[in-house]
């Protein structure tokens, strides 16, 4: 990461947005997740806006070093997002790529809520994931079979450093027993280059508006061009493990999964949505697995959530199905296991 501080960073950032820089600028660390610094600009006037740094070493127990540029592409992404559908992504403002530094709009928690707060507090409102796959869906569909879109995301080598080496290739070498299968679902993705993807579609990277409750995606650093599975299973793999966690909106957390899954893939061709559907129903417990025993797990489990989500995830993964259905189901008949 650059030395530099970020008062030596953010005039020339301001100036290339066009702001007016004389007055004195406020400096407030943001709470973020593992691989950025991120700060709130105030100006004197009051005016507010967001700044992001990426890390060369993300925030976690594990050795986890990954290339600086993957901030130019997140900010390539957040642009081509914003222009294919307004309001799904944060306005850019200025960039420094040198540096890794990308000035955002300030969205206030007065006006946004966090998707992943809602879930873990217990409040399912089903209209948030569908909204989510219609505008990931767009995207997608958008960016499919585009070879300048592909141009411009050459970043296989980062999305393995981001997703496929801590996620799939570590639970390979941490489950031995089920590496073939793991590595061949790597391979697949990685060798699947149709659309322009996310990578980290997680509620915990998504605001609602209160306004007109339109999601906004933040944490684009992920950016590639390939397998829009990826993304579907990603962010089915958040409601599923929040089923997991948040008894109280189990069933309902369930619903939302399939009713996300059927609003995204009707984006698609049809002649595109059987093997859409057999590449996530293999993504989501590799996935699955990959949160509880891969590089960066999540934060919320108990040890008993961690080993129901193996119980669920290891079969599955040895015997991979077809389709998403029998993968719920799963889920949702050992949960219902675990509350007799």
């Amino acid at each position: 990461m650059s030395e530099e501080s970020w008062e030596t960073l953010l005039p020339d950032l301001l100036r290339q947005a066009g702001i007016d820089t004389d007055a004195s600028i406020a400096v407030e660390p943001l709470t973020g997740g593992v691989s950025s610094d991120i700060v709130r600009i105030r100006l004197a006037d009051g005016r507010r806006y967001c700044a992001k740094r990426a890390l060369p070493r993300l925030k976690v127990a594990s050795d986890w070093q990954v290339p600086l540029e993957r901030n130019h592409y997140e900010i390539a992404w957040l642009r081509r997002a914003g222009e294919l559908v307004p309001g799904a992504a944060p306005v850019v403002l200025a960039e420094d790529r040198a540096h890794g530094v990308a000035l955002l709009e300030y969205l206030p928690p007065e006006d946004y809520r966090l998707w992943k707060t809602e879930l873990l507090a217990g409040r399912a409102d089903p209209r948030i994931a569908v909204r989510v796959a219609k505008a990931l869906g767009r995207i997608h569909a958008a960016t499919l079979d585009d070879p300048a879109v592909a141009a411009a995301f050459p970043t296989d080598a980062l999305f393995d450093s981001l997703r496929l080496d801590p996620y799939l290739r570590t639970i390979a070498q941490r489950h031995p027993a089920l590496a073939s299968p793991i590595l061949a679902c790597l391979t697949e993705t990685a060798a699947t280059r149709i659309a322009l993807v996310h990578g980290d579609v997680s509620p915990k990277n998504i605001l609602v508006a209160n306004a007109d409750g339109h999601p906004v995606l933040l944490d684009a650093e992920c950016a590639w061009y390939g397998d829009p599975a990826f993304d579907a299973a990603f962010c089915l793999n958040h409601l599923v493990l929040k089923a997991v966690h948040v008894t109280a909106i189990r069933a309902e957390l369930l619903r939302e999964a399939a009713a996300f899954f059927a609003t995204w893939l009707d984006h698609f061709p049809p002649a595109l949505r059987r093997e859409l559907e057999r590449r996530t129903a293999t993504l989501l417990p590799c996935l699955m697995l990959a949160r509880i025993d891969g590089k960066s797990p999540v934060e919320y489990l108990t040890p008993a959530g961690q080993q129901a989500v193996r119980d669920i995830a290891m079969p599955l993964i040895a015997a991979p199905v077809a389709t998403l259905g029998p993968v719920l189901a799963q889920v949702g008949a050992h949960l219902a296991g675990d509350e007799d």
